[in-house]
């Protein structure tokens, strides 16, 4: 796997944010039977970047705690039949992996989060990342099912690390 992690603000995490990402992704590649070895990547910003990019490819003109910006287009959620057959398009040519997208988090919005909900940033950091990779597997929760069953998955994820609320 290459997880490319960009830190991109001058607000600093007091923990090792790195770690925390990686083991989400980790985890939920296995829950979801990646069967790829997958390129992603993950850039932490600040709200004023974020809401830049929000603005610029959904028009909400307002910070948001992440983005998910994925590279496959699933038949159904974690579907990954059928994708060696458009290797061009989901497949980096030098290295074989699957690419699968990216990920942008506010680190705001990871500090305020935290303190809102009442757990820690490194909780509120993972849950971000499991929440953005269900998204880079063709999840999403704008209907009542899918939400349900998005929200269950990250749950899971976040169990097995024992990362709780």
């Amino acid at each position: 796997m290459t997880l490319n992690i960009e830190y991109e603000t001058d607000i600093k995490l007091s923990f090792d944010y790195e770690s925390i990402i990686a083991k989400v992704v980790e985890k939920s590649l296995d829950r979801e039977k990646c069967p790829y070895e997958v390129e992603l990547n993950v850039i932490l910003t600040d709200n004023q970047e974020i809401k830049e990019i929000n603005n610029n490819y959904r028009s909400i003109d307002a910070p948001t705690d992440v983005l998910s910006f994925p590279m496959i287009d699933y038949k159904t959620p974690s579907d990954f039949s059928g994708l060696e057959e458009e290797e061009d398009n989901y497949f980096n040519p030098e290295t074989g992996e699957l690419l699968l997208g990216d990920i942008i988090i506010s680190v705001e919005k990871v500090i305020v989060q935290a303190e809102q909900y009442g757990h820690s940033a490194e909780r509120e950091l993972a849950f971000l990342t499991a929440h953005s990779m269900m998204h880079l597997f063709g999840y999403d929760h704008m209907e009542e099912e899918e939400r349900i069953i998005m929200e269950e998955k990250q749950r899971n994820v976040l169990d097995e690390l024992h990362i709780y609320r």
